[in-house]
């Protein structure tokens, strides 16, 4: 299903005709953003795409804000931050629309040592996971259906004004409104038709819950694909609403209503291309799907580092706010955890437990580790969640901060067997960071709480 949206030789004609002058070429950090740097056009051509480039190792060492931070192994100043090689992906070349002038795109990480990738990073990390499913005969498939909140206000003022009193873009829950999704139609279509520029293929634009609340969806595809489109999507939708003075947050709570959810779609193919979840067992799953949930479940726990990576990611779980809390799977039940949709071949199921500030290569990578995990150890699913998983008190739940599941990722057997120990001990040390950071911050809550009554 993927394809290459443009070719190197075209990129040549492209360069030739003035109409394109700048290549972006970009890696994917530990937070899921790009970073990278800006090529004029005919360099890249004649230098990049065959050399390839350097970034300094502490992009995949550092904190949201680029500081270095003690604890990576990989990148220190005892290590001297050297470089890291960035080799072009020419698969993932595209036209980036919304900068006129310019293409992108990805690059995956070696040493430049030639001692091999850097295992660290997310790109890197979801491959490695699909080596081993591959192994197995199968190939994942997945969509990430992202909720973002749009406000009035651009970067710039919502920064000066320490992000309160912001603009949302629509007053009133607009969940399917037509009327009130029309107030921003003229941003959505231009993310929407600029992404299909680019190679994407959306397919539907929808109001949520919060006030200014929106969702884009685009189609599955393989699953390193979708999650390279969903971080060329984030970026370019914050570029394209910085263009019209707006800006989009992806957070997963930014504020006490409905938080931004980030749902996965996530499917098994054999090699024949056909579905390996799809059978004549418990709602129409097949052994392998079957094993595939049971999995899921198994590790969820152990796992939620890479579905919820941040403190802000953890105030999305409430009772009744459609962010699930309970470890169940159940045929389109959105209480779940896990929700068994679609029908024959388009089967999948849907993890609910991302929000919109996931990585995606990492949280794939968890599925199909988890998936793994079912599948090798022949764990039985068991029965499911016919009414509301909110309510189960036999259910398992999702922890309930960073630090709880900071705890259960370093003590996993499962992570550690699917991941190894270097990946396990970078992105706890993150974990670790973001902890640190929020511990010696004083809050708003802290202050009016105190200031003066304390």
């Amino acid at each position: 299903m993927s394809r290459t949206p443009f070719t190197l030789e075209e990129l040549r004609v492209a360069v030739q005709a003035d109409e394109i002058d700048t290549v972006v070429l970009a890696l994917v950090d530990m937070q899921g953003r790009l970073q990278g740097k800006r090529f004029h056009a005919p360099f890249f051509l004649d230098q990049v795409v065959e050399h390839g480039s350097e970034g300094c190792n502490y992009l995949l060492a550092v904190d949201v804000d680029m500081n270095t931070v003690d604890g990576y192994a990989m990148s220190s100043w005892e290590r001297g931050y050297g470089d890291f090689a960035m080799v072009p992906d020419l698969s993932t070349l595209r036209r980036m629309p919304w900068q006129p002038g310019s293409a992108l795109l990805l690059a995956d990480l070696t040493w430049l040592d030639g001692s091999g990738d850097v295992v660290a990073s997310p790109r890197q990390i979801l491959r490695r996971q699909l080596g081993r499913l591959a192994e197995h005969g199968l190939t994942a498939y997945a969509g990430t259906e992202l909720e973002f909140v749009l406000f009035r206000d651009s970067y710039e003022d919502a920064w000066r004004r320490g992000y309160r009193d912001l603009t949302p873009a629509n007053q009133y829950n607009v969940d399917y409104s037509l009327l009130g999704t029309a107030r921003v139609e003229p941003l959505l279509r231009r993310i929407r038709t600029e992404m299909a520029g680019a190679g994407l293929t959306p397919e539907s634009a929808k109001g949520e819950c919060n006030l200014g609340q929106h969702e884009i969806a685009f189609r599955y595809d393989e699953a390193v694909a979708c999650a390279d489109h969903h971080v060329i999507y984030k970026n370019g939708a914050k570029e394209i609403a910085a263009q019209e003075g707006m800006a989009i947050t992806f957070m997963a709570k930014p504020n006490a209503r409905e938080g931004n959810s980030c749902h996965i779609h996530f499917s098994l193919r054999d090699t024949t291309g056909a579905s390996a979840m799809l059978g004549d067992g418990p709602a129409h799953l097949s052994e392998t799907g079957q094993r595939v949930l049971a999995g899921l479940l198994a590790t969820m726990r152990e796992f939620s580092l890479l579905f919820a990576p941040n403190i802000n990611s953890y105030k999305r779980y409430q009772p009744g706010s459609f962010a699930p809390t309970a470890l169940r799977w159940g045929v389109d039940n959105r209480t779940c955890a896990l929700r068994v949709v679609g029908h024959g071949q388009g089967m999948r199921v849907e993890n609910r437990v991302p929000g919109a500030d996931v990585n995606p290569y990492l949280a794939i990578a968890g599925l199909v580790a988890g998936a793994l995990h079912g599948i090798e150890r022949e764990l039985e699913l068991g029965p499911e969640c016919t009414g509301n998983a909110y309510d189960d008190p036999e259910a398992e739940r999702v922890p309930g901060t960073l630090r709880d599941a900071l705890t259960l990722w370093e003590s996993s057997s499962a992570a550690a067997d699917a991941f190894g120990p270097e990946v396990v001990a970078h992105y706890a040390n993150q974990a670790r960071v973001e902890i640190a950071a929020f511990d010696a911050a004083v809050t708003d809550w802290e202050l009016t709480r105190g200031f003066e009554r304390l």
